[in-house]
């Protein structure tokens, strides 16, 4: 099967497949996706592309490239939800194919791995699963590779003004994505070049190697500032101080939120490495990663700085580790290089299995859930599923293996079907509960009616976008107080369970992330104010 097409289509079509299941089978998950595309929409319908807005107030949280690539879409094709969904899975391929040019520079001489590490980067199911999320993170991955990129050709090539300028546009690229943080995964191996470039390569001028990172930070820095100077006037004083200084300080200081021990990370690196953690000649080779490879230890100055300095700042992500897949991709990539000819065949078969246990537990999940009565919505699961996940693993198990690539292609074709699988299965019963495409055409309709509405507890946008709200709900923790002061107006509540309530309590109410979610009416809210409270 893996000669049929080329490396390069094969990317594509994998790509392709994950992206379209993804918009098929699943809406914008709140509250993240659901902000982010909110501010976008918020920007579009103010008619103001400079200062990003959330529920009528300056966004602070982010810079604008998402959301100014979200709202390029849209010019494109009308105001919509997919056109948006494809911003960051469209720098997800890009990176795939950046990737490949990079490992075919660190290696020219071993040709696979440049055919290998990007099957295995788009082979992490970690990958999988966050690079179809409208997120920032992806947006900063590209401008990481761009810039490591081109400091790599600048050590190996010789320093060029262009690769410099590169350089700096990448570093710009990545403050407007994701903010400075940029800087933490691009300086570490920009200011250990002297290690990584060794001894054996032309030799540099370092004081001219300083002073091109210097000149390509200010770059950056210029790049990003013609954005916050005129944003910053337009948004007033409290918006400039954030997007200048409050979001970096606070972050490497300490966390506004997600704080975790500095052993988070670790404790959650067997799962990250699925199922690369599967792959034998990836372990039976690891005593031949060597230091003398230059390549080596350019992936060491970018992985093992950067993810010491994210251990020790308090706020932590998953996917605040996606930056850091491209560079484990090559390191496993390289290190599995050095396997043997007999080695690559049946080295899938691992994974073959941990797949068809999978399938197992798919297969009896309702047969188990009748006889224990354990969930519902499990009722309406079907089998099938599971089997045609153990008819794949049964293939994948007889394919023949001749190389690394074909190796890393069948491991990232698993994994790809098993993540298929379980989101048109198991999260397709589930995704009503993330779903708040209805809520938001429920809470449109009330504003149509010139009805005032709020929302219990912080209101994160989540229904902007998809009931195209203009200004967002009010956010309120005084139920009893806004029902007296607006008695025709409306509460969006979340309840742990609807209990006793009476269904006519309700404009509205639908299952949302293992609790109620209701309207209710301010007149019908006075009546049991002891339930106001129960959230």
């Amino acid at each position: 099967m893996y000669s049929l097409l080329t490396t390069r289509q094969w990317l594509v079509l994998l790509w392709l497949i994950l992206t379209s299941a993804s918009l098929i089978d699943r809406p914008l998950f709140p509250i993240d996706e659901t902000r982010y595309v909110g501010v976008a929409w918020e920007m579009w319908s103010r008619n103001d592309f400079l200062v990003p807005y959330l529920n009528g107030e300056p966004y602070s949280h982010k810079p604008p490239l998402l959301f100014w690539l979200m709202q390029l879409t849209w010019v494109l094709f009308g105001v919509n939800e997919w056109s948006a969904r494809l911003v960051a899975p469209l720098f997800s391929l890009a990176s795939v194919f950046l990737l490949r040019s990079l490992a075919g520079a660190l290696w020219p001489e071993r040709s696979n791995i440049a055919g290998s590490a990007p099957f295995i980067m788009l082979g992490f199911a970690f990958w999988m699963i966050y690079c179809t999320l409208t997120m920032f993170d992806v947006l900063l991955v590209f401008f990481v590779l761009l810039a490591l990129r081109s400091l790599w050709h600048n050590a190996n090539q010789g320093p060029s003004i262009g690769r410099w300028v590169l350089f700096g546009l990448a570093i710009g690229g990545g403050i407007l994505s994701k903010g400075p943080v940029i800087l933490l995964h691009t300086l570490p191996p920009a200011l250990l070049a002297p290690w990584w470039v060794g001894r054996d390569t032309r030799t540099i001028n370092w004081f001219h190697w300083y002073l091109g990172v210097l000149s390509g930070i200010l770059i950056g820095a210029l790049l990003a500032l013609s954005w916050a100077i005129p944003a910053g006037s337009a948004g007033g004083e409290i918006y400039r101080e954030a997007i200048l200084f409050g979001q970096t300080s606070g972050r490497l200081v300490k966390s506004f939120a997600h704080r975790h021990a500095w052993w988070w990370y670790l404790a959650f690196s067997p799962a990250l490495l699925v199922p690369w953690c599967f792959w034998p000649p990836l372990w039976r080779n690891l005593n031949t990663l060597s230091f003398r490879d230059r390549g080596i230890r350019f992936c060491l100055s970018w992985l093992l700085p950067v993810f010491i300095a994210l251990s020790l700042v308090s706020g932590k992500q998953l996917h605040y580790l996606l930056p850091l897949v491209p560079v484990v991709a090559l390191l496993i990539s390289r290190v599995a290089d050095n396997a043997g000819f007999d080695e690559w065949r049946g080295s899938q078969q691992v994974f073959v299995v941990a797949i068809a246990l999978v399938a197992v537990v798919l297969i009896a999940l309702p047969i188990v859930n009748d006889y224990f009565s354990w969930k519902k919505q499990w009722a309406d699961y079907s089998t099938v599923w599971g089997m045609l996940l153990l008819l794949a693993a049964i293939g994948l198990w007889f394919c023949r293996i001749d190389s690394i690539a074909e190796s890393a292609f069948y491991l990232n074709v698993g994994t790809l079907v098993t993540i298929v699988i379980l989101s048109l299965s198991v999260l397709d019963i589930r995704s009503e509960r993330f779903d708040v495409r209805e809520a938001a055409q429920q809470t449109s309709d009330l504003f149509k009616q010139n009805s005032e509405v709020a929302y219990l507890g912080t209101y994160h946008g989540q229904y902007n976008f998809y009931g195209r709200l203009e200004a967002g709900l009010i956010s309120t923790i005084d139920p009893m107080h806004w029902a007296k002061m607006h008695p025709d107006g409306y509460l969006v509540i979340t309840f742990k369970t609807k209990q006793a309530l009476p269904d006519s309590l309700f404009i509205y109410h639908h299952p949302f992330r293992g609790r109620i979610m209701a309207i209710v009416s301010n007149k019908m809210l006075t009546e049991f104010p002891h339930r106001a409270w129960e959230r």
